[in-house]
């Protein structure tokens, strides 16, 4: 099965246990499955990496059953050990040309960027598609970064051709605007993970990203 970037598709769900009501990662992920997202990212902070193995392994067969994209946050090891599609790393972590001889040619490498110059040199090391943001701000890391707005997303559409996808809070009531800017994949976790209905949750920020592209369309 091919793997899917962003851009092929227009949600891009990241898991993160405090924010899941109690639910175990497993039914979060499954809740999103059913939804339909097909591009699933693992990101756990706070759990031993033996837990964490655990997790990747059954949300591995759950997103193989779905035919959806499975990424690992961060760890390149479990990444590897599990089978993951890809791994996303930040611009703290290993290098990607390092990543990429750890995890050979066929594993996605995502990367974080923030601005301008790392958009470009990700391009230059070779990742296969770049986080852009974080566009608002976001209590959903607890490195995070300021927030970066429209301006650095408006400039990657216009100067970079790998496929990314934005993020940093995110929600259905703003992520139409996010589309209209030229995002064609937008990353949630808290409006996702954190609702009552995961389905209803879905639908409504897919259809706020069709709607900001249709009004892109339109200008």
């Amino acid at each position: 099965m091919p793997a899917i970037l962003p851009g092929q598709t227009d949600i891009y769900a990241l898991t993160d246990a405090r924010l899941s009501l109690g639910r175990p990662v497993a039914e979060v992920a499954r809740a999103l499955l059913d939804a339909g997202v097909r591009l699933l990212q693992y990101r756990e902070k706070r759990l031993p990496a033996g837990a964490m193995l655990e997790e990747c392994r059954e949300l591995r067969r759950m997103t193989r059953e779905a035919g959806a994209c499975f990424i690992v946050n961060d760890h390149v090891d479990i990444a590897m050990l599990v089978g993951a599609d890809g791994v996303h790393v930040g611009q703290d972590d290993l290098p990607v040309p390092e990543v990429r001889r750890l995890v050979g040619p066929d594993m996605i490498i995502g990367l974080s960027t923030h601005s301008p110059e790392q958009a470009l040199g990700a391009v230059a090391a070779g990742a296969d598609y770049i986080g852009v943001g974080p566009l608002f701000a976001t209590r959903t890391k607890e490195d995070v970064v300021a927030p970066v707005g429209f301006s650095y997303l408006d400039w990657v559409v216009a100067n970079i051709r790998l496929p990314f996808v934005a993020i940093g809070g995110i929600k259905a009531w703003n992520a139409a605007e996010v589309a209209a800017h030229g995002a064609d994949c937008c990353a949630l976790v808290s409006a996702l993970v954190g609702a009552e209905d995961i389905g209803a949750a879905v639908a409504e920020a897919r259809a706020a990203v069709r709607a900001g592209k249709a009004a892109r369309g339109r200008s």
